[in-house]
């Protein structure tokens, strides 16, 4: 189960509760599930039960008792737990999560960034009129990107940014960004009167010479109030490196396949055990995604983003070693199961980068 069916999932239970007359409210449009945080448990946790609460005018945790049975009894859901003040900790079984996780990423694929080839971008968009993303045409397919959400759907978010090379990188992303969650982000420079809205530090000296790729990592992996370092370490390549370690982390996955095809076989969503080194860890930040991109829109963070994908490439390069046979071994549904959880971090690590105005090679 993944987090949109789980949020539906969550929808269902509320609506099911109001049908039998155990709780008195308007089923809302959205239910937002995130990973657990401090303090939680299982593999999502939501807080309807609070948001609900002063409607149903109850305490959250006796909300969240009324909705807990209408979850437990979801196929997949392996148990549900009420911690702190009314979240709902849902614990999926391993083998569903995984699989229907991994399908929708790469069902995902074919449709806007999350095709596994990231356009570069101009390190310098310097000109007043930046325009505005207006999310994906008709055209497309009705599957939207994974990641991608409604949040910010009719939202018009305006960027008033100064003259400055760092703050016209960091907009000029955070369009892609906030359009994957359904808003539209229109940037311009600050003119007399208007106030500064997005104003990170500024870079010490011209990123241009480290090459379009380096430069915008070096302005965007810092958070806004840190100063980028402008060194030629965002070139190494080498494990220090994380730019490096994103961009090899995808473009093994992308080699993962090519290998697998001359050996004949090809991935397919299938149970990965949490023993298989990586595994658990890689699947975690898989799931955390569609969170990190909400997060990086909501507060114009795209550091937020090309921190997960350090996360996620971390995980992806202690996992990869698992996935094709060794020695006489004949390939296996445990391959093509590893295989396609690979596959699912490639089309992650390469969406994500493209998000950000870097390119993911398939061969570095």
């Amino acid at each position: 189960m993944t987090p949109v069916e789980l949020s539906r999932t969550v929808l269902r239970a509320v609506r099911c509760a109001v049908d039998e007359g155990e709780l008195s409210v308007a089923v809302p449009v959205r239910a937002v599930v995130t990973p657990p945080g401090a303090g939680g448990c299982g593999d999502y946790a939501t807080n309807i039960a609070l948001q609900l609460a002063r409607p149903a005018g109850r305490p959250p945790r006796q909300v969240a008792e009324i909705l807990r049975p209408h979850l437990s009894r979801t196929a997949g859901v392996a148990g549900v737990e009420i911690t702190g003040p009314g979240f709902l900790n849902i614990h999926l079984e391993a083998a569903t999560a995984t699989v229907a996780l991994v399908r929708e990423i790469l069902d995902g694929r074919t449709n806007g960034h999350a095709n596994g080839h990231a356009n570069g971008h101009a390190i310098d968009s310097g000109h007043d009129s930046h325009g505005s993303h207006e999310g994906h045409s008709s055209h497309e397919s009705q599957r939207a990107p994974y990641g991608h959400t409604p949040t910010l759907t009719g939202q018009v978010i305006p960027l008033r940014i100064p003259y400055d090379i760092r703050a016209e990188v960091v907009a000029d992303s955070l369009v892609r960004i906030v359009a994957t969650q359904g808003g539209r982000a229109e940037v311009g420079h600050v003119r007399a009167g208007e106030a500064v809205t997005l104003r990170p530090v500024p870079a010490p000296e011209d990123p241009a010479p480290l090459g379009a790729d380096a430069a915008r990592w070096a302005l965007l992996h810092p958070a806004a109030h840190d100063r980028p370092r402008i060194t030629a370490d965002h070139l190494a390549q080498r494990e220090s490196n994380p730019l490096f370690r994103v961009r090899y982390a995808h473009a093994r996955a992308r080699a993962l396949t090519r290998c697998a095809a001359r050996l004949g076989f090809h991935g397919e969503p299938g149970d990965v055990p949490g023993d298989v080194p990586g595994a658990e860890v890689l699947v975690r930040e898989l799931a955390g995604y569609p969170h990190a991109l909400s997060a990086a829109a909501a507060q114009h963070a795209p550091d937020r983003l090309a921190r997960h994908l350090v996360a996620t490439a971390d995980a992806f390069l202690a996992f990869q070693p698992t996935v094709l046979p060794l020695g006489d071994e004949k390939p296996s549904a445990a391959h093509r199961a590893r295989l396609a959880l690979a596959e699912a971090a490639g089309t992650v690590l390469a969406g994500g980068l493209s998000l950000l105005g870097i390119s993911a090679p398939d061969y570095l």
